[in-house]
């Protein structure tokens, strides 16, 4: 079996991810029923967090803990990461100690690079580029309440970051059309926007974005490093909130999601987060675990 890494999500084939979501979904149902078994008792999780999360760390740990394997917590104080010493270092040695790691960080080459030296699977739990375990868990969500995607449009509206450059690479795989509402400076990456033209388009109203959209998705405006732009950000992005009043410009039935942290007022109202009937945002955060067993079960298997 070759070694196989989750850096972005066109790592995986279609059908990879589509069984990998198959995968997902019965193991919530199992885990719903306490009938779950221990595919990976005794494997070892390490988790290297140089970018602090709430979901990332529960949903790998306990996923990680309900697999019967075992997680270990990595912060740069914790390691020699955090002291300079190299990433090919520490992925050589890691990699001996561990079973399969996870990485949370900055710069999507740190990430590559530990990958290149790892002797184990790595995955990307999040960089400033591409946010590929949460699009994961997003296209399951869809899944469960609307079926696939393939054929439906997509709007993002917002920065046109890591999950904007995600979701770039979704619509080409899975075959949608998604319309990116972004403000001028904050556009995705370019060279993903060209090499993906036929299924995405970058525009800058929002409304024309969610036109006759089935999705919904937003992102909170200053992402963790972006703190010192917060009130360049805010006014450039008046106008970009998701409200009831934008969505009303969706389809029928259409869905809105968040990959949270969420604020309440500027990005997304408190109203339509809280709108059951619109907002599937819990649901999209609990498929974060479920999503990622799967995920953990398929590299392991692989390898």
């Amino acid at each position: 079996m070759s070694l196989r890494h989750f850096l972005r999500l066109n790592d995986l084939s279609v059908d990879e991810l589509y069984g990998i979501i198959e995968r997902a979904q019965h193991s919530k149902a199992l885990h719903k029923q306490g009938t779950a078994g221990k595919p990976l008792e005794g494997k070892v999780l390490g988790m290297i967090f140089e970018k602090a999360s709430t979901r990332t760390r529960v949903s790998f740990e306990a996923g990680m803990a309900q697999l019967g394997g075992s997680a270990i917590f990595l912060s740069p104080n914790d390691t020699q990461l955090g002291r300079g010493e190299p990433i090919e270092d520490t992925a050589r040695v890691l990699s001996r100690m561990v079973d399969i790691v996870m990485i949370r960080t900055f710069g999507h080459d740190k990430v590559e690079r530990f990958a290149e030296y790892s002797s184990v699977p790595v995955i990307n739990a999040l960089t400033d580029s591409f946010h590929p375990c949460q699009v994961l868990a997003d296209i399951q969500t869809f899944i469960e309440h609307r079926g696939g995607l393939t054929g439906k449009t997509v709007a993002w509206v917002g920065d046109g970051n890591n999950m904007a450059n995600t979701y770039i690479e979704a619509a080409a795989m899975l075959d949608f059309e998604l319309r990116l509402a972004c403000p001028e400076g904050y556009d995705p990456d370019a060279s993903l926007l060209e090499s993906c033209a036929s299924h995405a388009t970058l525009m800058r109203s929002p409304e024309d974005a969610v036109r006759g959209a089935h999705l919904v998705v937003t992102d909170t405006w200053a992402s963790m490093g972006q703190e010192d732009e917060k009130q360049a950000r805010l006014a450039a992005f008046a106008g970009y909130q998701v409200d009831h009043a934008l969505m009303s410009h969706a389809a029928k039935r259409a869905l809105f999601m968040h990959c949270l942290p969420a604020y309440r007022g500027m990005e997304v109202s408190g109203e339509l987060m809280e709108d059951p009937e619109i907002s599937v945002i819990w649901d999209e955060a609990e498929n974060r675990l479920h999503a990622q067993k799967a995920l953990m079960e398929f590299l392991l298997a692989e390898r």
